[in-house]
């Protein structure tokens, strides 16, 4: 435990901020899940109804440091990839 005051506000914050993560990368989760769901559903409507949502919510993970912009952009490229051939 902290024996501090700026040890124990550091760890207050610190526990505000892993929660907001945590619900901000569920939601992305979530996000990226209905793309998927569509894409082994063979539905090409639906998949490409849910990706904006996903792009868009990876892509402000990235400005709020939840993923790096690697990791979001090979998302992206992904899932983008597996709508586009699923039209064809």
């Amino acid at each position: 435990m902290a024996n501090h005051a700026s040890a124990v506000k550091r760890a207050r914050q610190n526990e505000k901020r892993r929660a907001r993560n945590q619900a901000q990368k569920s939601s992305v989760r979530t996000l990226v899940k209905k793309v998927r769901v569509a894409l082994s559903a063979k539905d090409p409507k639906a998949a490409e109804a849910a990706l904006p949502g996903a792009v868009k919510a990876l892509a402000q993970g990235v400005t709020k440091g939840l993923f790096h912009k690697n990791n979001a952009a090979r998302r992206i490229s992904r899932l983008v990839t597996q709508v586009k051939s699923l039209q064809k």
